[in-house]
């Protein structure tokens, strides 16, 4: 099933990086649509993820971690201009490119307990402050979400999440081995995690981000808090690679960063829960399964999964 996502997406970079396309958004921007439909057809849509509600999102070539290629990378934000400053006035007042020059605008924006959409290393989300309740309910009503739905996290570095989460147990390396990239770690809480208790109530696990995407990590660092993420689309809809697929979802964000069309299809991260010392198990598959699989076991974790 994966093969046919991981075929266009090859299509869709090859296009963005070494076809005379990559100067004419107008005609990539066609060829992506052309292309939307199969990738529906192996959707994975976030609100069905057991146990906590995820999120992720813009393509760049690298390695991502230390360990293994990226099967989706993030445009720097020098790139994202590309797409955006000739149709930034069409798409809407609030919509921006995802650039550095706008990061300190969301940053604010952030800190006045407002929703915005990002694009990431994998799909468009809502972000928000973490510990703002009155944020974070905001966008359970814009997605029109059930609170029992929880909330996955976003951060700007891997140091950051030991502030929000317990990482003691985990092998020395495997954090750096498996992020910045399309993967999403689910670990405990713990007493000291600074998350208002408010945030995903009843759980006692949190489903961590920190994507290889430079726009969402910078304003993740200025925020001096953890985003609240999750797709940017109604509660049970497709996920969104482009801002034109949760047009009528504007109006409810102070801003729309606009990244372009995200070449990774609509897999999402792998999610991964490692709560438990030398274990790990696959919650959904996403993205970059087998490459977070391989790095996993590199570390010597058993796959929790083969136990039950």
């Amino acid at each position: 099933m994966l093969k046919g996502v991981h075929r266009h997406r090859q299509d869709a970079q090859r296009y963005s990086s070494s076809s005379p396309l990559r100067h004419r958004p107008d005609l990539f921007h066609l060829f992506s649509l052309r292309h939307r439909n199969t990738f529906s057809e192996v959707l994975f849509e976030h609100d069905r993820v057991p146990n906590f509600g995820l999120l992720h999102l813009l393509p760049r070539s690298r390695r991502f971690g230390g360990g293994f290629p990226k099967m989706a990378a993030c445009l720097s934000m020098d790139r994202c201009d590309v797409n955006i400053e000739t149709s930034n006035t069409e798409l809407g007042v609030n919509v921006r490119p995802a650039t550095e020059a706008h990061a300190e605008e969301a940053i604010q924006a952030l800190k006045s307990g407002k929703v915005i959409a990002v694009p990431t290393d994998t799909l468009y989300g809502f972000a928000c402050d973490a510990c703002s309740t009155e944020a974070v309910n905001r966008i359970y009503e814009i997605k029109g979400r059930k609170h029992t739905s929880p909330l996955a996290i976003c951060v700007g570095d891997i140091s950051d999440i030991r502030r929000f989460a317990i990482t003691d147990h985990l092998p020395h390396g495997l954090l750096d081995c498996l992020l910045p990239g399309p993967v999403t770690v689910v670990l405990s809480r713990g007493e000291s995690s600074i998350l208002e208790k408010s945030l995903n109530p009843g759980l006692d696990s949190i489903g961590v981000r920190v994507p290889d995407c430079n726009f969402i990590r910078v304003i993740a660092r200025g925020s001096g808090s953890a985003l609240a993420l999750t797709s940017a689309n109604l509660s049970g809809q497709p996920s969104s690679v482009c801002v034109k697929d949760f047009e009528k979802l504007w109006e409810h964000c102070a801003y729309v960063y606009d990244g372009g069309v995200l070449p990774s299809g609509r897999a999402g991260s792998t999610v991964v829960q490692l709560t438990k010392p030398g274990k790990y198990k696959i919650l959904r598959e996403g993205s970059a399964k087998e490459e977070t699989v391989a790095v996993l076991e590199r570390h010597s974790l058993l796959d929790d999964a083969m136990d039950t």
